[in-house]
């Protein structure tokens, strides 16, 4: 339903035009201006929130350009209530709301046109399509919001017009209306010049043909190929450091315009292609090994080409039933991190061969450091990071809805003070709004907390003692998200999808900086506030392994945050939500096999929380050795030593297949022509008498 103050606006919104039709009839000119003012405000904010909101009064038929009409109606019917029907402003009134509401549809269709003309039939970024000659983009204003703005051109109008009807003075409603069709004809004839042919995006066969003469002479062996929603991105751009440290020339290939905004700054080549068909047509001959991060229907437009190899890699390791689905049969290697990975597929029995498994650790576990056996500050940090509802109200989804607060409230109030660092999974709430109502009320508890403990004296005194530190590092944060904004987003201010592509070209210098600067805001981030302070962690930054590198302990649930922390050597609990009990709970979850297992009422958070703080009640630390070499394998070689291991002996495989495949062509080709020549050559007399025989004739 969205926040408590669109809420109020969109009520606002509601009540404002039956009170602007009640003045009207009436009528009251001054009441009517109120509500008149109400609606344009409470519209304004509701828009510019982007609140969910405003679809819904699309959904009932009251979209924008209705409101508009019927406001502009309500003033005409003051008009006519005023008793000015039959005067000259009444007709010019009417005249100019009509000439304003006809020109939308030529309006529009400029800007819908000019839109479909500059979108190319792939997105990229760091391929060389300059020999396109695509052309800058329209200046953004001109068609951000293009039919928001040329509605509220009205206000002019309206504004001239109530003047006028007060003053009787008409020269307001004419300078009003004269100003807010001029304005309106200007808009309109400003995009014409962006519908000529130079300032077209090459055709689609032309975009699509530079691709493959870039795909020619870059010559990628390797692609990791993606399609999800945008709260998935995640998935793939967990990956995007592995690539990049491939000994193999890699690329990205997406299926989803939004997700490419979301991907950082990368050397790895990115290609967008929504279009199946542009996809199955595209060359891409020389890569010989496909990455699948996820199980998805539009795999089939790559799992269809049989001169690569397909594996599926997966965007997390866990016990979840989704890490042994029984789709990942169709690839012809899939890649897990250790030895668990593979007794999952046994165990499940789900059609997946063990000789199709291959253990390539996790290379992304790099950035996550070891625990030192101490708790890094003077109190300990512990991270609660549980998982989603997920797709169904199974009870052991996730830990939020039955022990969520159980959890935070005991880590709140422990007996010896704990720092509580709570990072939600993206995905909270998009299901269930229980979920949601649960995570709300979690930040709150947390928001609480962190005042409560500003104002105990003890804290009070190292707050003092930090503020010239923390000021200097919320500074520092500034000038790194701002020159980080800069970095980012390559071209000009203002360019489309198609302007960027063209420009988006790696610069070794530029990533190297971004990367300098990362690091250099996420110390920042952690500086910027105590570290006796709770904190909600929310959105893309700071990342989850920063999240593991600032505490000391974790509770989370059954998902690969629980595989990922393990790589940390630190203790963790994580709760049995669906309480199958603490013995069944191990043998059904691998990951929880060196963990602290909670009830639901959390009540057992002591046994984690005394780990954390003395490694002499450590009970499970060697546990969690072993553990860890079961789940992400051995630390030598190194993860992403055993990738590219993997991605080469899968390449000379397809190499080799293709190679095969292409001797028995000719093959075959041979043993077709000697029976043609023999047909041609063959018994002359023997054709003859064919031909004469009975069953011939």
């Amino acid at each position: 339903m969205g926040s408590g103050s669109e809420l109020v606006a969109a009520v606002l919104l509601g009540l404002g035009f039956p009170c602007a039709l009640l003045a009207a009839l009436i009528p009251s000119f001054w009441g009517f201006v109120a509500a008149v003012v109400v609606t344009y405000a409470t519209d304004w904010y509701l828009h510019r929130r982007g609140s969910y909101l405003v679809n819904r009064l699309n959904k009932i038929k009251f979209a924008l350009p209705m409101r508009f009409l019927v406001r502009q109606l309500l003033l005409v019917l003051l008009l006519a209530r005023l008793n000015l029907a039959e005067q000259t402003l009444f007709y010019v009134a009417v005249g100019g709301f009509l000439f304003l509401f006809g020109l939308q549809a030529p309006h529009g269709a400029l800007a819908t046109l000019i839109k479909l003309r500059r979108t190319m039939p792939v997105v990229t970024r760091n391929v060389d399509l300059h020999g396109l000659k695509i052309p800058d983009a329209p200046p953004r204003a001109l068609l951000r919001r293009s039919a928001e703005k040329l509605l509220h051109l009205d206000i002019p109008a309206v504004a001239g017009v109530l003047i006028a009807a007060r003053t009787h003075q008409n020269v307001f409603a004419y300078v009003g209306i004269g100003v807010a069709v001029g304005l309106a004809v200007l808009y309109t004839g400003a995009l014409f010049r962006y519908i000529r042919r130079n300032r077209r995006v090459p055709t689609a066969p032309q975009v699509l043909k530079g691709v493959d003469r870039w795909l020619r002479e870059y010559r990628p062996t390797v692609a990791m190929y993606f399609s999800g929603s945008k709260e998935s991105a995640y998935q793939v751009k967990m990956w995007m450091e592995t690539l990049e440290q491939l000994d193999a020339r890699a690329v990205i290939i997406l299926r989803e315009r939004y997700i490419v905004p979301q991907l950082e700054a990368t050397s790895v080549p990115v290609i967008c292609v929504p279009g199946g068909i542009h996809l199955m047509n595209m060359d891409l001959s020389t890569v010989r090994v496909t990455l699948y991060p996820a199980n998805v229907g539009k795999n089939i437009h790559m799992l269809r080409v049989p001169t690569m190899k397909h594996v599926f890699i997966g965007h997390g390791d866990s016990d979840k039933m989704a890490s042994v689905n029984p789709f990942s049969k169709v690839y012809d290697e899939v890649w897990t991190a250790g030895r668990a990975g593979r007794d999952r597929y046994a165990l499940a029995d789900v059609g997946v061969r063990d000789e199709d498994i291959v253990e390539v650790g996790r290379p992304q576990l790099a950035p996550i450091a070891s625990w030192t056996g101490a708790p890094k500050n003077p109190i300990p940090t512990i991270l609660y990071a549980p998982t989603w509802e997920g797709w169904d109200d199974n009870p052991g989804n996730t830990s939020l809805l039955l022990a969520g607060e159980n959890i935070v409230k005991r880590l709140l109030n422990a007996e010896q003070p704990v720092r509580l660092i709570y990072k939600p999974h993206p995905f909270t709430g998009t299901r269930s709004a229980r979920a949601k109502a649960v995570h709300t009320r979690i930040m709150a508890l947390v928001e609480k907390a962190a005042a409560e403990r500003a104002a105990e004296p003890r804290w009070a005194k190292e707050a003092a003692a930090a503020q010239t530190d923390q000021t200097a590092a919320r500074a520092t944060l500034v000038r790194a998200e701002a020159r980080l904004a800069e970095l980012s987003k390559p071209g000009r201010p203002g360019g489309d999808e198609s302007e960027t592509s063209r420009v988006s070209l790696a610069d070794p210098q530029r990533l190297e900086e971004i990367k300098k600067l990362r690091a250099e805001w996420n110390e920042a981030y952690w500086n910027s506030f105590g570290w006796w302070q709770h904190k909600t962690v929310t959105g893309t930054e700071p990342r989850l392994y920063d999240c593991f590198n600032e505490a000391d302990g974790m509770v989370s649930d059954i998902s690969s945050v629980v595989s990922d922390f393990i790589a940390s050597g630190k203790p963790y609990a994580v709760t049995d939500s669906a309480e199958v009990g603490a013995e069944e709970f191990r043998r059904q979850n691998t990951a929880v096999r060196a963990a602290v297992i909670l009830s639901n009422s959390a009540e057992e958070l002591g046994e984690l929380l005394a780990a954390v703080a003395d490694p002499a009640a450590d009970t499970l630390a060697e546990a969690r050795r072993e553990l860890k070499r079961y789940l992400l394998g051995p630390d030598e070689p190194t993860s992403i030593e055993q990738f590219n291991a993997a991605v080469a002996a899968l390449a000379a495989r397809s190499e080799a297949r293709n190679a095969g495949a292409g001797q028995q062509l000719v093959d075959l080709e041979g043993d077709l022509d000697d029976v043609g020549e023999d047909t041609v050559a063959g018994d002359t007399d023997t054709a003859v008498t064919g031909l004469d025989s009975p069953v011939a004739g």
